[in-house]
């Protein structure tokens, strides 16, 4: 796709008066890591790399399996086998070849994580255990990135910003983190599909405001409960 043609792609992003051509050139230019290729990555990813992200990073250690694919909706029957990030490549290749794909097949942890997390703008967690949500957000601190943070579990989802422009960050709200093996995951309760769709989209698009330089509200969680169709927000 010609340069030229970044208008006709953009357009019904450029026509809002808050975002217009320079929005639009800070997310041309902006870097994203987005950290898994599952439930919470697929709708982050799907929609950083439509609104044209520049570089696009999607850290996975996982295979696609078919038990997947009623929530992970860059993944297909086609790609089951294939590692997530192999498979969320060939979704993003075929809706955005202009957004620069950086691929990391592995696990984050302590070893890599300021390597990997100090290349990036905005980092966008969508992992599914406690160790790697703590280690980014501890990460982010002492590089001072900014996190988009989320969570789900069966009807229910949370979004938060951390560490931006100096605002608090995950340990503030919940110091230490709870024991994995003592939580309930996706894998035992299970989780409805849609759910990941409504708290990937809220990321992304916290994600692309924080990129805009749009107001973001930080030292707040937002509460979201599908079940019984209610917002709720905790100041902290």
């Amino acid at each position: 796709m010609k340069k030229e043609d970044h208008f006709s792609r953009y357009s019904r992003q450029i026509f809002i008066e808050e975002i217009g051509l320079e929005g639009q050139k800070k997310i041309l230019a902006s870097k994203v890591l987005v950290i898994g290729a599952g439930g919470l990555g697929s709708p982050i990813i799907q929609y950083l790399a439509a609104a044209g992200v520049g570089t696009l990073g999607i850290a996975d250690f996982d295979e696609v399996e078919l038990h997947n694919l009623n929530r992970q909706i860059i993944h297909t029957e086609k790609t089951v086998g294939l590692s997530k990030v192999k498979s969320g490549k060939i979704f993003v290749e075929n809706l955005n070849h202009q957004v620069s794909l950086n691929e990391i097949e592995g696990k984050i942890n302590e070893i890599n994580a300021e390597e990997i997390i100090s290349q990036y703008d905005v980092i966008v967690d969508g992992s599914d255990n406690f160790s790697t949500r703590y280690l980014v957000n501890d990460t982010c601190v002492e590089l001072n990135k900014t996190l988009v943070y989320g969570s789900i579990l069966g009807f229910s989802g949370q979004v938060a910003v951390f560490n931006y422009n100096g605002s608090k960050n995950l340990r503030d709200i919940f110091p230490e983190p709870p024991f994995d093996e003592d939580m309930p995951d996706c894998g035992s309760l299970g989780v409805l599909g849609a759910l990941p769709g409504i708290i990937g989209s809220m990321m992304a698009l916290q994600a692309l405001k924080i990129i805009t330089d749009l107001p973001v509200s930080v030292n707040q969680l937002t509460l979201v409960d599908t079940m019984n169709w209610r917002f709720q927000t905790i100041d902290f």
